[in-house]
């Protein structure tokens, strides 16, 4: 039977939770339907999630379609725990993006919509809350095509369905004007290559129009193929309820066995970074249970245990590793610990955290003796103060939370990197050259052959991208960057790979300390929703922020301010908003990337 991994998103409040309960129930997976109100949906596996009735940590269910197994990855849907969301995308097949048609595509949808790009994720949706006043059909169609792809295409729509679909691509329209319908496979190839994206009506609570959905998706998912040379990513670090620790990844390539012995070994990696274990177990979850299976193969999604060094983003055997996440946190805070309380022995056990989150960006300041760490936002604080509580039994509190800022280089530098101590030697030139806002740090080489081998030059641009480099501002990680292998030198007898890291560090070092250096500082694209009576306020406190803002947009007796702002200057603003409007205005941000600092002195001076 084909197998399909598909993961299932949503802006919060969609509806995300209550479709995949109805997709469940549909198929024959559950006899029940649950709920999210009444804390027994089948996804919802953990207290924090039934209580909040949100989703938090990413959840997988099985369920059998006509000669399609499908893997359904429930992932978070609050901004806070995007992170998780992203990190499930990497092992995904297709997915579904659950839209409000009350909502329409909301600013956290936009995110969503950038990772699945990102990822080259094709994508089904799934309107839902059809039923509730102040649907409009056409104009939520208009919104999608606005607002995410002119190719969001009405699969609902009768005849019209296949000639809409047509003209999202030349050759798909050739066909349908030759022979006046698309085959099933032509649209499933469009959708595969993220030229199509067929959209749903219905409302999930009712059970309306998901049969309709699932006979679609059926017809139209495109299932990949796999190679038989062995291959795994892991997305996940999670632990079961006996505190056994479980490596989730999906098998891309041939197949995976109890007892056998698995190694990140690639080229590149340091014998220290080199880990070789054996698999003990491997479970199939849905839901809270799980079943124990002899093998896996490829195209299953599933949780191993017995490995104790993995980490997520790590491929193994054919797959490559994942390139580093789009989404950071950008808000630091310390933890406050209770008096008996031993700071050092506690961050060695918070360090588990960190092997399930690795956005946490745990800290040790040694010389004050405190523990840091980077969070997206408030709700996601106040959830880890209740997992640090729940699993280690330690009442925590956080300071007063501060702006994570990056650096960069304005102008090109070459920095020179010389290890060489008794019996090593290395010698590495590379360029930095400042890059495009997001685009992270790149690597390149023109270095001849002649000149350095091949596979040092791999491994030094291993090197370079193997760690976060800190500014010489502030010391918060350099970001941005092009950086060249220019030229370098080995020696026949004297070189080993760990003197390629060290000579690669220093002339990373050497380049920031001669060059220009800019701090960078995060902003928000936010949303604001406050009532009519309103909306002089709201425009005031956003053009006093220095934001980049839209036209107001009037929706019903609400009105919708949109646009760009600092988040230092939107950080507290929520808890105001609700104060002025009485508990009836809502503020929702997401991340929007780094610009140059407004404050850099100020900053730098007080850091």
């Amino acid at each position: 039977m084909k197998k399909l991994v598909v993961g299932i998103l949503a802006h919060v409040d969609a509806g995300k939770t209550t479709l995949s309960e109805a997709l469940l129930y549909r198929s024959g997976t559950l006899r029940k339907l649950g709920r999210v109100d009444h804390q027994d949906a089948f996804l919802d596996t953990e207290e924090l999630e039934r209580e909040r009735g949100i989703t938090i940590f990413s959840k997988q269910a099985r369920l059998s379609l006509p000669d399609l197994e499908v893997q359904l990855l429930d992932t978070p849907g609050h901004v806070d725990f995007s992170a998780e969301t992203e990190r499930t995308l990497q092992v995904l097949d297709c997915a579904i993006l659950v839209v409000s048609g009350t909502d329409g595509v909301q600013a956290h949808t936009r995110t969503l919509w950038r990772l699945l790009e990102r990822y080259g994720v094709p994508v089904f949706l799934f309107v839902n809350k059809v039923d509730l006043a102040g649907f409009d059909r056409q104009a939520l169609l208009e919104n999608l095509k606005k607002k995410l792809s002119d190719g969001c295409v009405d699969f609902t729509a009768g005849e019209s369905t296949y000639e809409n679909a047509a003209m999202c691509e030349e050759t798909a329209l050739s066909e349908y004007l030759e022979c006046g319908t698309l085959e099933d496979s032509r649209i499933a190839q469009m959708i595969g290559q993220r030229a199509l994206f067929p959209v749903w009506f219905g409302s999930a609570l009712k059970v309306e129009g998901v049969d309709a959905f699932l006979e679609g998706f059926s017809r139209f998912a495109p299932v990949p193929t796999y190679s038989a040379e062995f291959g795994a990513k892991i997305y996940k670090i999670s632990r079961d309820a006996q505190g056994a620790r479980l490596t989730w990844l999906k098998v891309t390539g041939g197949i995976l066995c109890v007892k056998d012995v698995l190694t990140n070994r690639a080229e590149g990696l340091s014998e220290e970074q080199v880990w070789e274990e054996k698999v003990d177990q491997i479970r199939l979850y849905s839901g809270a249970k799980f079943r124990p299976v002899d093998a896996a193969e490829a195209g299953t999604v599933c949780a191993v245990t017995g490995l104790s060094r993995t980490r997520p983003g790590e491929g193994l055997g054919a797959e490559a590793a994942s390139v580093a996440p789009a989404l950071e946190p950008v808000l630091n805070y310390q933890i406050e610990l209770p008096p008996t309380c031993d700071p050092h022995s506690t961050y060695a056990k918070l360090k588990v955290l960190e092997e399930e989150d690795p956005q946490l960006h745990l800290t040790w300041h040694a010389q004050i003796r405190r523990i840091g760490v980077q969070l997206m936002g408030e709700v996601q604080k106040e959830i880890l103060q209740r997992l640090i509580a729940e699993r280690f039994g330690i009442a925590v509190s956080f300071g007063q939370g501060s702006i994570v800022y990056r650096e960069t280089l304005s102008e090109p530098v070459e920095g020179i990197g010389h290890f060489e101590p008794l019996r090593h030697y290395a010698e590495v030139h590379l360029l930095l050259e400042p890059g495009e806002r997001g685009s992270g740090i790149r690597v390149a080489s023109v270095c001849r052959t002649d000149e350095l081998d091949l596979n040092w030059q791999r491994l030094i641009l291993t090197h370079v991208l193997e760690r976060s480099h800190p500014g010489v501002l502030t010391g918060f990680p350099v970001t941005d960057l092009k950086i060249t292998l220019l030229a370098g030198r080995a020696h026949e007898k004297h070189t080993e790979g760990g003197d390629f890291r060290q000579a690669t560090w220093r002339a990373i070092r050497h380049g920031l300390m001669s060059g220009k250096n800019m701090l960078l500082e995060p902003w928000y694209e936010f949303r604001l929703e406050v009532p009519a009576e309103c909306v002089g306020r709201a425009i005031s406190d956003v053009q006093r922020m220095g934001s980049e803002t839209n036209p107001p947009e009037p929706d019903g007796e609400e009105t919708i301010l949109s646009g760009y702002a600092l988040v230092s200057m939107l950080r507290d603003y929520a808890a105001e908003v609700a104060v002025y409007t009485r508990g009836r205005g809502r503020l929702f941000c997401m991340n929007a990337g780094y610009r140059p600092c407004h404050n850099e002195a100020e900053v730098v001076q007080s850091i």
